[in-house]
């Protein structure tokens, strides 16, 4: 009964402490308060999202979460992310709520095992029509005490569109400690990217 006890009151401060919520640089435009729209799915440290079985280029993004000292896994840090379709757009199905009116229902969620690692199955996202932006995948961070903030998104090291410029960019405000360009290496049918993070490095405001 005591063990009973213990496990409730633990789950019950877990989920008091992502209720709770405090975003660190995250505007409006940002939308960072997506990383809560998992709802009632109980998160694992792998997920799939819901193109990955359709036909395009199968990746993998997956990396080790870090505590401040970037030595120590982090577990339980909730990752969110969303992306584009094949052809550059946000694709919605008709049902989205919340934040997924924007996003679109490609996104998923994955929370660090004890070891701290996280893996996603997608595809690899077009982009967009304009061809204003390289290809990218969208994240925000959160922590098990509530903070929250987003991360510079997943680019590739091959996009046609990285520009110099943005790369530089990229490697000088690498939040999170990583400029989240992957270099993605083939196996089987798969790309692989590997991002490992710090919690908290270079983000503003953090404590």
């Amino acid at each position: 009964m005591k063990k009973l006890i213990l496990i409730l009151l633990t789950v019950f401060i877990h989920n008091s402490c992502y209720s709770q919520g405090t975003p660190i640089g995250c505007s409006a435009e940002a939308m960072c308060e997506a990383v809560f729209e998992f709802g009632e799915q109980e998160l694992t440290a792998v997920d799939t999202l819901p193109d990955f079985n359709r036909p395009g280029p199968k990746l993998k993004v997956t990396g080790t979460v870090y505590q401040p000292d970037g030595k120590t896994p982090a577990p339980n840090v909730v990752l969110y992310i969303y992306h584009t379709n094949q052809k550059g757009i946000y694709e919605k199905r008709g049902d989205e709520t919340g934040l997924g009116r924007k996003h679109g229902h490609i996104r998923g969620w994955a929370k660090t095992n004890e070891e701290g690692n996280y893996t996603f199955y997608t595809l690899r996202p077009g982009i967009y029509p304009n061809r204003s932006e390289p290809a990218h995948i969208h994240t925000t961070l959160l922590e098990p005490d509530g903070k929250y903030y987003w991360l510079n998104s997943y680019h590739f090291d091959d996009g046609p569109l990285l520009t110099k410029e943005e790369r530089q960019k990229l490697k000088t405000t690498p939040r999170g400690g990583s400029s989240g360009i992957l270099k993605l290496i083939k196996s089987g049918d798969l790309l692989i990217g590997e991002r490992d993070i710090i919690l908290g490095l270079n983000i503003p405001g953090y404590e």
